[in-house]
């Protein structure tokens, strides 16, 4: 007979998962054992294990779930309509609000893809490539100035992510400036040289 789940049992994962990522980006996942989880998630080791049947299966579920919400966030965002400006500055605020409430699941993406196998990596590596082809696509959408080609397209792409995909390192969302602020300034500051006439001459 198949043994049912608690109520709580999402809430229960989901928690796992947080102070796994704390965890993680704190000391590593290499250098973190069970144990460690054990004293984290203020667990038992069987319990830890009803729920994830190896370490490696909670750095899975914590990067797929990272890399697949956000691109259901950006989806969301242009799906909403409006403008191609309109739709850019939602995803750009969709970014930024993500990655404001995740800062230890980015640090362990970064630090700690590698530890999984092969196929955990593709199929995480791939959504990834979904989220740059997304907002490439509404990036190109907004180009009156016709700076993007095949040859510059990623170039451009990547120089945004780099101005909102590392703000873990640094930002405070908790701090004077909220994610959303952040999200208008970080767009006003691309958008400002990117749809800026070239220079002559």
């Amino acid at each position: 007979m198949a043994r049912t789940r608690s109520e709580n049992y999402d809430d229960i994962q989901a928690g796992i998962l947080r102070n796994a990522a704390r965890l993680f980006a704190t000391r590593g996942y290499e250098r973190s054992s069970i144990g460690d989880l054990v004293e984290a998630c203020e667990l038992s080791r069987g319990a830890i294990y009803h729920y994830f049947d190896s370490k490696e299966a909670i750095l899975f579920a914590m990067l797929d779930s990272l890399v697949r919400s956000l691109l259901a966030s950006l989806e969301q965002a242009v799906a909403e309509g409006g403008s191609p400006l309109e739709k850019f500055e939602r995803v750009i605020e969709a970014f930024v609000g993500h990655n404001a409430q995740s800062p230890e699941e980015q640090i362990v993406l970064l630090n700690d893809l590698g530890a999984l196998q092969a196929e955990e990596q593709r199929q995480i590596v791939q959504t990834e490539r979904k989220i740059v082809e997304l907002v490439g696509k509404v990036l190109a959408s907004i180009d009156v100035t016709k700076k993007m080609n095949r040859r510059n397209a990623r170039v451009y792409t990547m120089m945004l992510f780099g101005m909102i995909n590392y703000t873990y390192t640094w930002y405070d969302a908790k701090g004077p400036v909220k994610p959303k602020e952040f999200a208008q300034l970080a767009a006003g500051l691309f958008l400002k040289g990117f749809l800026a006439e070239p220079a002559s001459g």
